[in-house]
Parts: structure tokens; sequence; C-alpha cells
């Protein structure tokens, strides 16, 4: 199964993005095996490892699943994250230089946003789709509300401080389409463990 070829599409598979810091290598494989096993397939690998673009390369062997690479934040990362493999880009920012270089590669590419002024230039570049980061430090859901109004074309993943029980809050408003999280896979979970979380998070869309 090929990766969706726009942003839009991705943001769409799944109600929530698993956002991934993997130390192991050996990790990923059955991680990304049971993620998609519990409805979760778009799959987001942090680049704040050592070990992240070995697991980038491992997870995109997993049947179903979209790797993509996040905590990109300037070409280089992004040039090695595409070397990888990775079918989408995430960003903490956005800066015109990451900007115009993912455009131009063509990866689907969610850049992080915090205020309007970063949204304007986003704009200015063509994006519409927006990674609200960090969420909660930056006012929560009436932050994004307040973002919301003026710019209703926009589309966004708000991450950060985003939990279980506060995903379907941010999932009811219109214009968000996905959350990003990172309870889905915590740190020494078993298999069984995380396709769980992921089967309870896959419904939160339903």
């Amino acid at each position: 199964m090929s990766a969706p070829d726009n942003i839009e599409e991705i943001m769409l598979t799944a109600p929530v993005i698993p956002v991934l810091v993997v130390d192991d290598p050996a990790e990923a494989r059955p991680m990304a095996e049971a993620l998609v096993a519990g409805g979760l397939r778009v799959l987001e690998v942090t680049l704040r490892t050592d070990a992240a673009i070995e697991v980038i390369k491992r997870m995109n062997l997993v049947p179903g699943a979209i790797v993509g690479a996040g905590t990109v934040t300037n070409q280089k990362d992004l040039d090695a994250a595409l070397s990888a493999g990775a079918e989408f880009i995430v960003s903490p920012g956005l800066t015109e230089p990451l900007g115009r270089a993912a455009i131009k590669s063509g990866v689907p590419f969610l850049p992080g946003i915090a205020t309007a002024g970063e949204l304007m230039a986003g704009l200015d570049m063509g994006l519409k789709h927006f990674k609200f980061f960090p969420a909660m430090a930056n006012g929560g859901i009436p932050a994004l509300k307040a973002l919301i109004a003026p710019f209703g074309q926009c589309k966004f993943c708000p991450t950060g401080g985003i939990t279980p029980e506060t995903a379907p809050d941010w999932l009811a408003l219109d214009n968000v389409l996905c959350v990003g999280g990172s309870w889905v896979a915590p740190k020494g979970a078993s298999r069984e463990e995380i396709r769980k979380l992921a089967e309870e998070a896959a419904e939160m869309g339903q």
C-alpha cells in the first residue's frame, strides 16, 4: 500500500498520529506492527535520537505503515529523512529555508506553527495544513479557536501535551483533522499494550 501523496489524506488516515521517540532500532518493527494492527497507520518518528534514521528504514518494512519524520528543523534533516524513505515530514516550527526545501522536494509537509505570523508565513508559501505546537503550552483549545477564526481555510494537527482524555475535545473542532500523541507508545510498553492503546486511539475518530 503506497502512501497518500498529500498531507490532508495522511492527516485523515487516523485520528491520532503517534509521535515516536525510539532509542533502539530493534524496537522499530515490533512497535510499528503493533500500532498498525491497532489501526494507527501513520507513524511520526522524531529525529530526537541517533537511531531515528534507522528506525524509519525499519518501520518502512511494515505492511500498511505510512512512516514520516518529525522534529525536522533544517534541510540536512530533511535530506536524511527522505533518504531513509520518510513518506511525510513534520517540523516543530516553520522557517523559509526549510519550507521552501520541503515544498521543492514534493514530500507531504506538516510544519509547526504557534502564532498568526507563522501561519501567515506558511500561507505565503502555499501551505494550508499545520501542526499547532506545542498545543497545551500555547493556550490549548481556546488559543487554536482564536487562530481558526481568521484562518478558517487552514487545517490542523495539534500536538504537545495532548492526552487520551483531551484528544476528543480537540478532534471535535472542525478544522482539526487529527492530533499528535506520544501516549500510544510509552517507553517500556509491550507489543500488546501498544496495540490496545492504538485501538483506543483509532476509535476516537468514529
